[in-house]
């Protein structure tokens, strides 16, 4: 009974990192897409009202930095700092949180 629980488990908990990721992919292209309409909007906004200063290109730059950022981190494409980086930071600083309680006992 107790394998085919963790078999449960491991299947449940794929399940919910699966939705995560999912969620967060479709979080980037809700980011993409406002992108891509807002800075739209504020290139139309700014060549009908001040074309001979260009400023559009401020926004546009730095929210796509963001957006290029954004997209690296829920695509994976620096594997170092994925799941696996942030399971072992998480071990790391429980154990040394349980290092310094029994210090002091």
């Amino acid at each position: 009974m107790g394998i085919i629980m963790e078999r449960i488990l491991s299947e449940e908990e794929r399940y919910i990192a699966a939705k995560k990721k999912v969620e967060n992919i479709k979080g980037f292209y809700g980011n993409l897409v406002s992108y891509i309409l807002v800075n739209a909007i504020l290139i139309f906004i700014n060549l009908y009202t001040s074309p001979q200063y260009l400023w559009f290109f401020w926004p546009l730059l730095w929210w796509g930095v963001g957006v290029i950022f954004h997209g690296l981190k829920v695509f994976e494409v620096f594997p170092g700092m994925g799941k696996e980086w942030e399971e072992r930071k998480i071990q790391e600083f429980m154990e040394k949180e349980k290092e310094n309680k029994n210090k002091w006992k």
